[in-house]
């Protein structure tokens, strides 16, 4: 009883059903404690609240269930105005259940190959090589690789280097002599 007295409605509720139990319909006041269809209500009483949100969801009775589970056991035995949005907002900002979300992106299907190219240098891979050690001022390789005859261009590169440095090697020596590709593949994504 001592957790209704911050709560003036709790306190209101307790002097009408204390003068006559059937004065407010769904409650009833059973040994100093309000029930609420036979839930306890346990009012604006945040801290409780917040201690109950804790042992219904993060402690091993909880086991980090999503919030409709979360939802329905605090249902069963407690009631109180707002409890399905408290159960909400505290299930969405759980640390723990933010990292172990589970992956809900659409299955991506079985890996199909690259197209066969119709011509020469219209479609290239390149890729890194890195952890070389020193020669001359290089220390990394970027790799360039026809996709239809095979041939490749290995260009030498200073790590760390940046996108201009690189665009100005692959201009300098596979645009010049080959033209501009269709595409270029690397491992990181396809560029067309």
């Amino acid at each position: 009883m001592t957790g209704y007295n911050s709560d003036t409605m709790a306190m209101d509720l307790i002097a009408k059903l204390s003068i006559d139990p059937n004065a407010v319909p769904h409650f009833t006041l059973n040994g100093g404690v309000l029930r609420y269809n036979n839930r306890i209500w346990i009012g604006n009483n945040t801290s409780l609240q917040l201690k109950l949100l804790v042992a219904c969801h993060s402690s091993a009775l909880g086991g980090h269930s999503g919030i409709p589970v979360t939802y329905q056991r605090m249902k069963q035995l407690f009631a109180w105005r707002g409890m399905k949005s408290a159960v909400q907002r505290y299930v969405q900002t759980c640390a723990i259940c933010q990292q172990a979300k589970a992956d809900r992106s659409k299955y991506p299907g079985k890996l199909q190959p690259l197209a066969v190219p119709s011509e020469a240098w219209q479609v290239l891979s390149s890729d890194f090589v890195e952890g070389l050690p020193q020669s001359g001022s290089a220390n990394c390789i970027l790799v360039v690789v026809d996709s239809f005859t095979k041939y490749s261009h290995f260009l030498p590169l200073h790590h760390p280097f940046t996108a201009a440095a690189v665009a100005k090697v692959f201009l300098n020596n596979v645009y010049k002599l080959h033209g501009m590709p269709a595409s270029i593949v690397s491992d990181r994504s396809c560029v067309y």
